[in-house]
């Protein structure tokens, strides 16, 4: 009796610990973090770098991305949550504050930091001059936006007023200003890429200029988070930074064709070639942030910019909307 009782003991230990290493390697189920980014462009090449090279999955998570095609629907989307993380401009936030919001949106890590646009002209131009745009039809970017902004200050830096000096359209929703544009409207236009490229590529317009280099660091695209959800997920939100920080990393390092490579699942409709010197023309100017931080001398710009344009509800601290400690943390 007493060798059937000791034979059962050892079956069940044995039973146990099967169960126990099967138990242990099972991978712990990723966390589902939903992500809406304002518009689909090479400018966001880090981004897509992480989802693709599985730096999320790695940190354990499963970020589904959404592209909501403008800053109001973005931030519509994050205060509905429709979406845990918003990528999209800073002045969003401070939009969301001036309407007296009790859970405000947080800026807490910076992918992008200069403006990402492109001044496209209808016509080749061998040597432009900012002058040229007086007098003609310029088909700008949504009102309030940062695009618009930038390009706006960009012009009165050039001594162009953007409401007298030309004929100025912005109430064409931002989703269809290419098709705008490719349809015959306007001179000139204000373009992400590789819109800006491809339309280059195909004879429909010519780059004639920069806005991200012609008006300095701003934090022009950051992900946000209302700050419940940051109480409520601190370590996803910083699972999420360190992800995007070695993106960032590799993105810095890695040679332009082989990110368009890894970024070309998003871009169906662009070939590699024009991938690789879209990459290479926003590094070159410096656009990606590879620091993550939001600084405050590009907040002071940012509402500088938003001041100058008319957008600015009331100027709003530093130490309010922007929480460094999240990209400290996770670049540790």
């Amino acid at each position: 009796m007493k060798a059937i009782l000791k034979i059962g003991s050892l079956v069940m230990v044995a039973i146990l610990a099967v169960f126990a290493l099967t138990a242990c390697s099972k991978e712990d189920p990723l966390e589902k973090v939903k992500l809406a980014e304002v518009t689909r462009s090479i400018f966001y090449a880090p981004l897509y770098v992480a989802l693709e090279q599985g730096y999320f999955e790695k940190e354990g998570l499963d970020v589904e991305l959404t592209t909501t095609w403008g800053g109001d629907k973005t931030m519509t989307t994050l205060l509905s949550d429709g979406a845990d993380i918003a990528l999209v401009g800073s002045e969003t936030s401070i939009y969301v504050d001036a309407q007296g919001a009790t859970d405000p949106v947080i800026n807490f890590a910076q992918l992008t930091k200069t403006d990402g646009t492109f001044l496209v002209s209808r016509e080749k131009i061998d040597d432009f001059d900012w002058e040229m745009l007086k007098g003609s039809t310029f088909l700008g970017q949504r009102k309030g936006g940062m695009p618009q902004m930038v390009g706006e200050f960009v012009l009165k830096k050039h001594g162009i007023d953007p409401h007298t000096d030309l004929e100025l359209i912005q109430n064409i929703d931002f989703g269809n200003i290419p098709n705008a544009f490719a349809s015959g409207t306007g001179d000139f236009v204000q373009l992400f890429e590789p819109t800006a490229s491809v339309f280059e590529k195909e004879g429909k317009g010519h780059i004639v200029a920069s806005f991200g280099e012609e008006s300095g660091h701003v934090p022009y695209t950051t992900f946000m988070a209302k700050q419940s959800y940051m109480d409520k997920h601190p370590e996803t939100v910083e699972n999420f930074v360190r992800a995007l920080h070695k993106a960032q990393e590799w993105v810095e390092k890695a040679d332009a064709e082989e990110i368009a490579k890894v970024v070309a699942p998003y871009f169906e409709d662009s070939d590699l070639d024009t991938l690789a010197v879209v990459v290479e023309r926003y590094r070159s100017q410096g656009s990606f942030a590879k620091d993550m931080k939001l600084t405050k001398e590009g907040w002071d710009n940012l509402q500088a910019i938003m001041d100058e344009a008319g957008e600015l509800p009331e100027k709003v601290d530093y130490e309010k909307l922007v929480n460094t400690s999240i990209v400290e943390k996770g670049m540790k």
